[in-house]
């Protein structure tokens, strides 16, 4: 059922493809089972424009080199305890991203709550954060440069969505003027967005 999708799509433009992210699947072949989310939230980030980017020096880092690399790398990163999804985008050597925040379960709901816990007990708590979607598909640090457009973990075509709005990120209170930028795109009245509201 469930194909990636051809490496053209993440040759877009960062806040174009963190558009068209919306809606797209993200799937998970793991040795537990097949897991995928439909992605109803992300955020783009800019690169060394972007106060609010782990690129913001524009100088590779052993954190952001896969940054720098082919569009369509998996850029993970952990924050706390949790490890964090993002998409690579642009031209080699531009450190453009896009971070997955928040999908919607397809596939594998049971193998997702067995990831995350049995203390949660709404099934739109599993996967409308940025950890919480990683840990729910079962992503590790292992996926670090790995290619979205490759099995075992990549992105799928997905369904048309309702609309789709803006606002500012989340989380982002120490980098200046990139506090406003209306970079954040989600799925219009989707209960597994993040709680976070604008």
């Amino acid at each position: 059922m469930y194909e990636p999708i051809d490496p053209s799509f993440f040759q877009e433009p960062v806040l174009q493809l963190a558009h068209s992210l919306v809606g797209k699947y993200i799937v998970h072949e793991s040795p537990e089972g097949l897991l995928a989310v439909r992605i109803v939230e992300t955020e783009a980030y800019h690169g060394p424009e972007d106060r609010a980017a782990h690129s913001f020096s524009n100088r590779p880092t052993k954190r952001t080199e896969v940054m720098f690399g082919e569009a369509g790398s998996v850029y993970t990163y952990q924050m706390h305890t949790h490890v964090l999804m993002n998409v690579v985008a642009a031209a080699e050597g531009t450190p453009h991203a896009v971070l997955l925040r928040a999908g919607e379960p397809v596939e594998g709901l049971e193998q997702m709550q067995e990831n995350r816990g049995s203390h949660i007990k709404k099934i739109a708590d599993l996967t409308n954060g940025p950890g919480k979607l990683s840990k729910a598909l079962g992503v590790t640090m292992k996926y670090y440069g790995h290619n979205w457009a490759e099995k075992p973990l990549y992105i799928a075509e997905g369904l048309a969505m309702n609309e789709v709005e803006t606002s500012p990120r989340v989380g982002i209170g120490n980098s200046g003027e990139a506090v406003h930028y209306p970079w954040r795109f989600y799925e219009k009245d989707n209960p597994f967005v993040s709680k976070y509201r604008k």
